[in-house]
C-alpha cells in the first residue's frame, strides 16, 4: 500500500548510512503489535499522539506510543503514578467522534510504614480527559476521594521526550544523530529541545497548573489533600511549539477542547449522513465518518485525509485518492482538497532519487530528519506506478459527482501534465502498457499498492523483474482515459474528447490480448520486463471491473473466480488466492485482506450488475469490523478462513485508524444501492439496488446534487428495495433504475 510498509522481517537501510546495501525497502518491526496493544490513538492537523490503555506512553525499544508532530517524536515517555504506584485501569475509551480520549482508574491498595493496608483499593478515582488541538496535547486529571476520611495523595508524571525521527521508530537504525539540548525547567514549566543534523531545533514545551511541589526535567510531582466526596483537577499542557498563553491552563483546556470538538463536528456535517436498521452499522458508518473527519488535515486547498496512524500520518498520493473516491458520493469537498493539493505539489521536472518525473503525482510527503537530510528518499517522493492515473480518474468522477468545471479549469493544466506523463513517461517500452521501474537503488522497488519486496510474483513463485505492467495500473489508465473524454468534454475540446475515447477503446483491446487467462479464469497480475504474464490468481483483476476495463464477456468468469474459495475467505477477497504458490494468509500482500481493496472490488462488481456479490463483500467486511475494537476496520487483516462464531485473525502492524478502510463501509453502501449522479439533470439514480441481509433499512439523509439536498429511505422487501424520496430540494429527482 504505501510507500515505506514493506514486510517486516526485512530488515531497514537508512540512505547513504545504510546497514545493508542489498536493502531496497523500509520496513515495519513486528516486534510490536498494534492488535495486542490495541493503543488509543489521538490526531489533529500535523500531531497524532498514541498511547497505552492507561493513557500512559511507555518507552522502551519497538514501542510506537508517544506524541508526534511532522514525523518527529515529542515526548517518548509518559508514566503516571499515585503514591509511587500506578493505577489500576477501569476504563478506557475514544468518543464517537475521536475528540477525547477518557481513562478511568483506580487506586491500588496503598500500604503503610507497617506494612499493613493503609487505604483500600477502589476509593481514590482518578479521570483522565485528554485532546490534541493546534499541536498541543491537553489533559485534565481529575482526582475524586470516595473514601470517607480525606487522603493525601502524591500524584507523580514522569516524562522523556526522545525526539526520535519516525522512520527509527519503524526499525531504521541511524549511524549519527542530532544533539539534545540542555533541558530548561521553571516553576511551572520545562522546556526540551533537540538540534538535528538538519539545523532545525525541535521542542517539547510542557506546562502544569496549578504548580507542582517538585518539577525536573524527568518528572513532576503534585501532591494533593482530598475531603471525602471532593475532587481536585490538575491540568497538563504537552506542545510541539511554544505557546503564548493569555489565560490560565483550566481555561485554555475547555477553550481548546470547544474548539476541537467543533472542528471535528464540521468535518462531519460537511457531507450526507447514514441511519439503518442495525445498531451496528450504524456504529460502523458512524466510527468511518470519524476517523476520516480526524485523519484529514485542512491544507489551503480544503481537506486532505492523511494515511493512517501510526505509521502513515501524512499525506500520501494513491491513499488519498482513493480515500476521496470512496467517499465522494457523501462528501465531495475531499476530493476536490485532494485535487487542489496533489495539483499543486505535481513534479515539474527530473530527480531519480525522488523517482520524480514532469507531470508525476506525490506519492508520499515526509518532514522528518531522515528526510531532510535524504536519509530516506521520501521528502517528496513520487515513486509509486498509479497516483497519476488515479489522479485524473479523480477529476473525473468530481466533474460527474459535482458538475464543477470552475474549480478543474484551475487545475487543468495539472490534469494534461499528468496525461503526458503517462504518455512518455509511464509507458517506458512504448508497448501501449504503463510499466514501473525505480530511478536509483534507494526507490521503492514494487511501486503499486502493493508494494512489498515480494508482492509481484510469476506462477512458480520467482519474483518478476521489471519494468513491471500491473492489471490494476491499466484499469486506472482506463479510468483516467475515460475521465480525460469527459473533461474534455465539458470544456468544448470535442477533438481531445474524441482522441481519449479512442485510446481507452484501443486499451481495452490491448489489455484484454495480454492480461487474460482462461486458464486461470481471471486476468494475470502483471506482464514482467520481458513481457512475461505472471500467471497468479489475484484481487488486482477487480480493479479491471472497477474502472469498466473489463470485457463483458470476461466478467463472469472473473467474478466467479474472485468469490471461490481459494479468493473469497468469508471476510473478504484475498490479494492473492490461497492456490498461489506465495499464498500466506499472514503475509501482507501475498494472501492478506484488505477493506479498501474489497470496497474498489464491490465497486467493480455492482458496475456490471453483480450487486449480490457485492452485497456478500460487504456482509464479510461488517462482520469482520463487529469483531474489531472501536467497530474501526484496520489497515488489513489475515487472510485464514472465516469460522463459525468467530472473529478475523489480526494482522500484527496494521495500522488503525486508515483512511482508505475507513472509507470502505461507506463506499460498499453507494455500490449497494447502485448510486449515480447526473448534475446537468439534477437526478439522483440508484441502478438495481440491494441491501446486504444485515440492513432491513436506511435512510441517507442531506444528499447534495447541486445546490440541493435530499433524504431518501430504503426499505428491503424480499430481494428487492424500496427507495423512498424523504424531502426533496428545489427540483432534484430521484430515480430506481431497475
Amino acid at each position: 500500500m504505501n510507500l515505506s510498509q514493506s514486510q517486516p522481517a526485512m530488515p531497514g537501510i537508512a540512505g547513504g548510512e545504510a546497514l545493508s546495501q542489498a536493502q531496497t525497502q523500509f520496513f515495519i518491526p513486528a516486534t510490536a503489535s498494534l492488535h495486542e496493544r490495541r493503543p488509543r490513538t489521538l490526531k489533529h492537523g500535523d500531531s497524532f499522539a498514541v498511547f497505552d490503555h492507561s493513557g500512559d506512553a511507555i518507552s522502551g525499544h519497538g514501542s510506537p506510543e508517544g506524541l508526534y508532530h511532522r514525523d518527529t517524536r515529542h515526548l517518548s515517555h509518559l508514566y503516571l503514578t499515585t503514591n509511587a504506584m500506578r493505577p489500576i485501569l477501569l476504563s478506557s475509551a475514544l468518543r464517537d467522534d475521536n475528540a477525547m480520549l477518557t481513562c478511568d482508574l483506580t487506586n491500588p491498595d496503598f500500604f503503610g510504614d507497617d506494612g499493613q493496608v493503609a487505604v483500600e483499593h477502589d476509593l481514590i478515582h482518578l479521570r483522565r480527559s485528554r485532546f490534541l488541538w493546534e499541536d498541543a496535547l491537553y489533559e485534565r486529571l481529575t482526582i475524586r476521594n470516595f473514601d470517607t476520611e480525606t487522603r493525601q495523595v502524591s500524584i507523580d508524571l514522569s516524562f522523556a521526550a526522545d525526539f526520535a525521527d519516525l522512520f527509527e521508530i519503524r526499525g531504521m537504525t541511524r549511524l549519527r544523530r542530532g544533539t539534545m539540548r540542555e533541558p530548561q525547567v521553571g516553576l511551572s514549566h520545562v522546556l526540551l529541545g533537540y538540534l538535528g543534523r538538519d539545523d532545525r531545533e525541535r521542542e517539547t514545551h510542557l506546562h502544569f497548573d496549578p504548580m507542582p511541589n517538585d518539577l525536573t526535567d524527568t518528572h513532576a510531582r503534585f501532591d494533593v489533600t482530598v475531603p471525602p466526596g471532593e475532587r481536585c483537577a490538575l491540568f497538563t499542557r504537552i506542545s510541539c511549539k511554544k505557546v503564548e498563553a493569555v489565560e490560565g491552563l483550566p481555561k485554555q483546556f475547555l477553550k481548546s477542547l470547544r474548539e476541537a470538538m467543533e472542528a471535528l463536528r464540521a468535518g462531519r456535517k460537511r457531507g450526507a449522513t447514514l441511519h439503518s436498521s442495525n445498531d451496528l452499522f450504524n456504529e460502523v458508518a458512524r466510527r468511518s465518518v470519524a476517523d476520516i473527519s480526524m485523519l484529514s488535515t485542512d491544507t489551503e486547498y480544503g481537506p486532505y485525509p492523511y494515511a493512517g496512524i501510526p505509521w502513515f500520518s501524512t499525506v500520501f498520493g494513491r491513499d488519498a485518492i482513493i480515500t476521496a473516491l470512496e467517499t465522494l458520493w457523501m462528501d465531495p469537498a475531499i476530493s476536490r482538497g485532494v485535487l487542489g493539493y496533489l495539483a499543486a505539489h505535481q513534479a515539474t521536472s527530473f530527480d531519480p532519487t525522488a523517482d520524480a518525473e514532469p507531470g508525476k503525482i506525490l506519492h508520499e510527503v515526509r518532514h522528518g530528519e531522515m528526510a531532510e537530510l535524504g536519509e530516506v528518499p521520501f521528502r517528496h517522493y513520487y515513486g509509486s506506478i498509479d497516483s497519476t492515473p488515479l489522479f485524473v480518474m479523480l477529476a473525473g468522477a468530481y466533474l460527474e459527482r459535482t458538475g464543477d468545471a470552475a474549480f478543474l479549469t484551475t487545475i487543468l493544466p495539472h490534469i494534461e501534465a499528468a496525461l503526458a506523463w503517462i504518455d512518455i513517461h509511464g509507458d517506458r517500452d512504448g508497448d501501449g502498457f504503463v510499466e514501473y521501474g525505480r530511478l536509483t537503488d534507494q526507490g521503492l522497488q514494487n511501486q503499486g499498492w502493493k508494494d512489498s519486496h515480494d508482492s509481484i510474483f510469476h506462477a512458480d513463485g520467482t519474483l518478476a523483474r521489471g519494468p513491471i505492467a500491473l492489471a490494476e495500473v491499466q484499469a486506472y489508465v482506463y479510468g483516467a482515459w475515460q475521465a480525460a473524454e469527459a473533461l474534455f468534454s465539458a470544456i468544448g475540446n470535442q477533438a481531445g474528447a474524441a482522441d481519449y475515447r479512442d485510446r481507452a477503446a484501443r486499451l481495452r483491446d490491448r489489455f484484454d490480448a495480454a492480461f487474460f487467462d482462461a486458464a486461470l479464469g481471471t486476468y494475470v497480475l502483471a506482464l514482467d520486463g520481458d513481457k512475461r504474464p505472471c500467471r497468479v490468481r489475484s484481487s488486482n483483476a477487480g480493479h479491471a471491473l472497477y474502472t469498466g476495463l473489463a470485457r463483458e464477456a470476461r466478467v463472469e468468469t472473473v467474478v466467479r473466480t474472485l468469490m471461490a474459495p481459494a479468493s473469497f475467505s468469508g471476510w473478504g477477497i484475498r490479494t492473492v488466492a490461497s492456490t498461489e504458490k506465495r499464498y500466506n494468509p499472514m503475509s501482507y500482500h501475498n494472501g492478506s485482506i484488505w477493506p479498501h481493496d474489497n470496497a474498489m472490488i464491490a465497486g467493480g462488481f455492482a458496475r456490471y450488475g453483480y450487486q449480490r456479490e457485492a452485497a456478500q463483500i460487504f456482509e464479510g467486511l461488517f462482520a469482520a469490523a463487529t469483531y474489531v475494537d472501536m467497530m474501526r476496520l484496520p489497515e488489513l487483516f489475515c487472510g485464514f478462513p472465516r469460522r463459525r462464531s468467530q472473529g478475523p485473525t489480526f494482522y500484527p502492524v496494521a495500522c488503525s485508524p486508515q483512511a482508505w478502510s475507513a472509507a470502505a463501509p461507506l463506499a460498499l453502501i453507494q455500490s449497494s444501492l447502485g448510486l449515480k449522479f447526473d448534475v446537468r439533470a439534477a437526478q439522483i439514480s440508484f441502478h438495481q439496488p440491494k441491501l446486504p441481509a444485515f440492513l432491513q433499512s436506511l435512510i441517507i439523509r442531506d444528499l447534495s446534487i447541486g445546490r440541493d439536498k435530499v433524504d431518501i429511505m430504503f426499505d428491503r422487501l424480499g430481494d428487492q428495495v424500496v427507495v423512498k424520496p424523504m424531502k426533496h430540494g428545489g427540483g432534484a429527482r430521484i430515480m430506481t433504475i431497475a
